[in-house]
């Protein structure tokens, strides 16, 4: 991207970060973060799993330490509230507004609603949990529920994007690095058919509690569940057992038949990205470690501020792609959907 001289320095989008646990929140504030999220440690949260999440007291801290430092908190309550008690999600609102969270992030309808008759002047994002991928779908959640910004699903172009950005006046949020989602976000059934869990309630798509790893005469299997998933050589990288990333046979071929263990990376588009409006930039990963948290942050803080900064000739330095490169899925890095030119 470069700035012609005069000119308005491009609008810095909001640099978002996970985490999970307050270690990785203060990483992510001290490397450059605008803004930070977590859960609870519950089922409101779609990344409930042991050692995870904060408890009310390290909720206070993180608030407390992001606020002195002019970073904003956002409070997950991504799930999808039990038909037979939504109690435990309106409680987790009220306790969130009263932690002094700056938005929380809702999938589900009777969520928002909540948050509409008992909190109206409480920002909303709909989280990409609930997987609308068009404007019209945006529209819907802004004019019955009040949502303020929309985190995409991992399955749009960039003209499908730049559409979405153009026709609502809802702000846009996308995803820029960490593990590829090309399935139904918050609506996927895969590992639910497998593992008899839920991921939008057991917090991960392959729970810890259903992975195996063999030693076989045929190389290092990973099962879900019993369930094949992949067979490695001995210096094979190896990636966390997903039913989606799995390698199977098909039409006399063994490949990945839907999804390839890597990791989203968009630095190479992120000037377009800017120059179609995207509002901000999301980094996944509130599974991963602190000093994950930390070296992908300032990674992305150096990028956002140079792709912004007056006069600027943007290009992604060696640095950044080594850092990420020690981070991505599978030791692979992808531009993902938004480089589908068929489509």
């Amino acid at each position: 991207m470069t700035t012609e001289p005069g000119a308005q320095p491009a609008r810095k989008p909001e640099l978002v970060c996970p985490a999970g646990s307050l270690r990785a929140l203060q990483l992510a504030v001290d490397a450059g973060a605008d803004a930070v999220y977590l859960g609870f440690k519950d089922a409101t949260n779609a990344r409930n799993f042991a050692g995870l999440n904060f408890d009310h007291a390290q909720v206070r801290e993180g608030v407390a330490y992001a606020h002195k430092r002019g970073a904003k908190v956002l409070m997950a309550l991504n799930t999808f509230a039990d038909a037979r008690d939504a109690g435990p999600w309106h409680r987790a609102v009220d306790t969130a507004v009263e932690m002094g969270a700056d938005a929380l992030i809702v999938a589900d309808t009777a969520v928002m609603a909540y948050c509409r008759d008992h909190h109206p002047s409480l920002r909303l994002h709909l989280s990409v949990q609930a997987s609308a991928t068009s404007y019209e779908a945006i529209e819907f959640y802004r004019q019955r529920y009040g949502v303020q910004r929309a985190v995409l699903p991992r399955v749009l172009t960039m003209p499908q994007v730049a559409h979405t950005i153009r026709n609502t006046p809802v702000d846009i949020e996308v995803f820029g690095f960490g593990s590829l989602c090309v399935m139904v976000e918050g609506r996927c059934a895969l590992s639910s058919y497998v593992t008899g869990q839920s991921p939008n309630h057991a917090g991960v798509c392959s729970p810890p509690s259903a992975v195996r790893w063999l030693d076989t005469a045929e190389g290092v299997e990973s099962r879900l569940n019993g369930v094949l998933i992949d067979r490695y050589g001995k210096d094979e990288p190896r990636a966390y057992p997903t039913l989606c990333k799995g390698r199977f046979h098909v039409a006399g071929q063994r490949d990945y038949a839907i999804e390839e263990p890597t990791s989203l990376n968009t630095l190479a588009i992120l000037p377009e990205l800017i120059e179609i409006g995207v509002k901000a930039i999301k980094i996944e990963g509130r599974q991963r470690s602190p000093s994950y948290v930390e070296q992908v942050t300032r990674v992305w803080r150096a990028a956002i501020d140079s792709a912004c900064a007056p006069q600027s000739r943007y290009s992604v330095q060696p640095a950044w792609t080594a850092t990420l490169a020690r981070f991505a899925e599978g030791q692979q890095q992808t531009l993902g959907a938004y480089n589908r030119p068929w489509c």
